[in-house]
């Protein structure tokens, strides 16, 4: 599994690389198109990457690992609402988003795997906390379902807070610029700090969707790699769906339902196992149905939006 670590480090610093140094270096609005591309890319990628863990390591790693991506991926479509609003609260050019999110998300993943290890840490050494985990999962699955959002309020970032004792923040954008010059003074732009609120808040986001994992397996390469793609993937999405999203409506439902099954199976696991296929259905099967019955069922507008419309 070593040199598996060894490939995969190498694979993802060298597509980030080619991304900051090449797709990205000019800063431009990104199309629906090249989006649905980059989307498509990585989610081919993640099927490949879990073909070489099936070849390798058997088809209980591969299931691992696509449940995995799957449940983080779909939990992870929330991440991209308050994506969308950060960028609207610190009125970011659109040309600059691509750059905010990709820099956001390095820091992101850096963040994940430290948490990755220690939250298996724990659950090697205290097998209790897996039953924590459990309860906090089906707690957030009823906030989830009565419609109660967690609040991210960027002003009071802890990175913000952190940032401003060092160094001054300008008001101002200075092009694809983290830092500018104004008066012989070094200042961080807002574009630096949209980076630190996405990084950071995408860990905070992480406290839901990690323990899920968590209750798939405990192997720290099949935990990271599927945490890694999905964010990558969703990172091209965003600027696809960041306006048809709220087409489905139900998918909180869905996610709700995902968290509380999820739960449960961390809770029984020292009663009853759980087959990892049969988890796979049923999550895969939760999303589909949330998205067509978003999709048959649409949202009800306001009386006075309906008029205007």
């Amino acid at each position: 599994m070593t040199l598996w670590w060894i490939f995969f480090g190498v694979f993802i610093f060298a597509m980030l690389t080619l991304d900051l140094g090449v797709f990205s270096r000019r800063a431009h609005a990104v199309k629906i198109k090249e989006s649905l591309y980059w989307t498509s890319f990585w989610i081919v990628l993640a099927l490949l990457f879990c073909t070489g863990i099936y070849s390798f390591y058997g088809h209980q790693k591969a299931l691992e690992f696509l449940t995995g991506y799957l449940i983080e991926y779909s939990l992870s479509i929330d991440n991209l609402f308050v994506f969308l609003l950060f960028f609207r609260y610190f009125s970011v050019p659109v040309e600059y988003e691509q750059k905010a999110l990709i820099w956001g998300i390095i820091i992101a993943l850096i963040a994940r795997g430290l948490f990755i290890f220690a939250g298996i840490a724990l659950i090697n050494n205290f097998h209790w906390v897996i039953y924590i985990f459990g309860v906090f999962l089906i707690f957030t699955a009823i906030q989830i379902a009565r419609g109660k959002e967690q609040e991210v309020h960027p002003e009071k970032n802890i990175a913000i807070k952190l940032l401003r004792m060092f160094m001054p923040v300008s008001h101002e954008y200075s092009g694809h610029k983290f830092i500018t010059i104004i008066k012989r003074k070094r200042y961080a732009t807002p574009l630096l700090v949209v980076v630190l609120v996405l990084g950071t808040t995408d860990v905070f986001f992480a406290v839901d969707s990690i323990p899920a994992v968590l209750a798939v397996t405990t192997d720290p390469f099949i935990v990271y790699t599927s945490n890694v793609f999905a964010v990558l993937g969703l990172r091209s999405l965003f600027f696809a769906i960041s306006g048809l999203m709220k087409l489905f409506h139900h998918l909180q439902y869905g996610l709700a339902v995902i968290l509380g099954f999820v739960g449960i199976k961390m809770l029984i696991t020292d009663f009853y196992k759980i087959n990892i296929g049969a988890s796979l259905a049923v999550i895969a099967s939760v999303i589909v149905l949330s998205v067509i019955a978003s999709l048959i069922w649409p949202k009800k507008l306001p009386p006075i939006i309906a008029e205007e419309k």
